[in-house]
This record gives structure tokens, C-alpha cells and sequence, in this order.
């Protein structure tokens, strides 16, 4: 890989990840002045995992509308196509740590939900494809390693330095 790709992801060697983590994948300064965060909340680890469509359709569900309840800064919650994590995106500046208690808040949300919201034909494109047990196990694995999500690399892992 030697030509630098527009997609921020496709220039991040995911070999050298170690999941679960969280971080800031990119940041964008809008023409009104406006600033977007994206994070990279990543579950699984790429090429040697994946978190099956059913949980991760049920995640982005559960995720998208329990988050708002913490905050009115989040835009959106979206599934990589990889089925390895999630692309969190935040209206403005966000201190890291903010944002760490931004997601393990709404995961601790999940494992206490008795459905999925809006998991029906009439909201949802593919209403039948969720479970709630799936993204519920999902989210207690991922919160379980909770003190490991700033460690994004092998080498900070095995170093016990954070992101």
C-alpha cells in the first residue's frame, strides 16, 4: 500500500489493530465552521472475526436510539460493511474520554432492553433480521474489555499504552 486512499479506513493497516477499541478515525472542519468526529468502535478483529448481520443490525438499532438519550451531539451510528465494528459520528469536539463514556453508557443501555426499537416491517427494511440476544451478548463481550479500548494497536496492547 503505497498510494494514500480517500477513505480513511483503507489506509489503516487492519493487521495492525487489536479489538476491541475505539478511535478517533477522522475529523472534519464543515464549511460553516462546523466540526464532525468519526469514531471507529471496532468489536471484532478484522480478518480473524466478524459479528453476524442479525447482531449488527440490532446493535446500530439499539445504539442509534439509545445513544441519543446521553447525548443530542450524535449524527449517526453506522455498521461497516466488514461486520467487525461501527462508524460513531459526533457533532463537534469531543474529548476522548467523553466519548469512551458516551459508548459504554448506551452499551450498559442494550444489555438492559427488552427489545430491539423499531425492529418491525413498517420501520424497518428488513424487520425480521435482529436479535436482541446477539447484540446484547455483543455488547457485554465489547464492555467486558472495557479498559482495553483506548489500546488500538498490537504494540499498545502488549505495552499497556492507551491511544
Amino acid at each position: 500500500m503505497t498510494e494514500r486512499m480517500n477513505v480513511e479506513s483503507f489506509n489503516l493497516d487492519h493487521r495492525s489493530v487489536a479489538a476491541p477499541y475505539v478511535r478517533l478515525a477522522d475529523t472534519k472542519t464543515l464549511p460553516a465552521g462546523d466540526v464532525v468526529e468519526k469514531y471507529d468502535v471496532r468489536f471484532t478483529q478484522p480478518n480473524v472475526a466478524h459479528l453476524g448481520m442479525p447482531t449488527v443490525h440490532s446493535l446500530e438499532h439499539l445504539f442509534a436510539e439509545h445513544s441519543r438519550n446521553h447525548s443530542d451531539r450524535v449524527i449517526d451510528f453506522s455498521p461497516m460493511g466488514c461486520q467487525t465494528g461501527f462508524y460513531l459520528t459526533l457533532a463537534g469536539t469531543w474529548a476522548y474520554d467523553d466519548v469512551l463514556d458516551l459508548v459504554e453508557a448506551t452499551l450498559r443501555d442494550v444489555l438492559t432492553a427488552d427489545e430491539v426499537p423499531a425492529a418491525n416491517e413498517i420501520q424497518c427494511g428488513w424487520g425480521a433480521n435482529h436479535t436482541l440476544t446477539g447484540a446484547q451478548d455483543a455488547a457485554r463481550e465489547f464492555l467486558a474489555q472495557r479498559a482495553t479500548w483506548s489500546q488500538v494497536t498490537a504494540d499498545q496492547v502488549a505495552s499497556g499504552a492507551g491511544a
